[in-house]
């Protein structure tokens, strides 16, 4: 089923697109889970694996500034672990992913250790924005839930933007699209086409 996005973001293209020196670019958790784990490309698209990274790549070439956020390790640790489960679950049989995380644990050091790596390159390759998870922070979030269709990592990740200004954000999730007072920048071409009927669809 085709998912029907109503969008309230300003849309870029990424393929038609050249970062600028005064971009500030908030990269998202799955932009850094394909350029920084291994084997994230026995689950991705091919343009996933290349127009993002190319994408960042050219944005710290030109000096433009790319952000991070320490909520982004969560999601990233979960699905680095998840995938690796599964691979493991392919090759050898069936586990419950507690007994994985518990029992097994040559599989557990191995999984840490790709994760520090993979987080290490986040921080070489970005500064961090912050934000403090306390109760007007939760509230705000919530609120945003009522109106805006992203899951509970994108809440705190979005109130992060905000609080420190960024408006742009490096993303394939086209959930993001939903969110009025931001760009996304994008290679989905779901969300793309939805932004070309909807008026949405920004050429710089």
């Amino acid at each position: 089923m085709t998912i029907n996005y109503n969008v309230k973001a300003q849309v870029v293209d990424i393929k038609a697109d050249i970062p600028r020196v005064e971009d500030l670019f908030l990269v998202d958790t799955n932009v850094w889970f394909w350029m920084t784990y291994p084997t994230a490309g026995q689950s991705a698209q091919h343009y996933q694996m290349n127009t993002y990274p190319n994408y960042v790549s050219d944005a710290l070439g030109i000096g433009a500034k790319i952000y991070g956020t320490g909520l982004s390790l969560a999601e990233l640790a979960h699905r680095i672990e998840t995938t690796e489960h599964s691979i493991y679950e392919s090759c050898v049989g069936a586990i419950d992913l507690k007994e994985y995380r518990h029992n097994l644990h040559s599989e557990r050091s191995r999984i840490v250790s790709v994760i520090e790596t993979s987080w290490a390159q986040v921080k070489s390759m970005s500064e961090s924005l912050d934000v403090e998870v306390d109760n007007s922070t939760t509230t705000a979030a919530l609120n945003r839930f009522k109106s805006e269709k992203v899951d509970g990592y994108d809440l705190f990740i979005l109130e992060s933007m905000r609080n420190n200004d960024v408006v742009q954000v490096i993303t394939d999730d086209g959930d993001f699209a939903t969110v009025p007072s931001i760009q996304i920048f994008t290679a989905n071409r779901n969300v793309i086409t939805a932004a070309r009927h909807q008026g949405k669809l920004l050429k710089r």
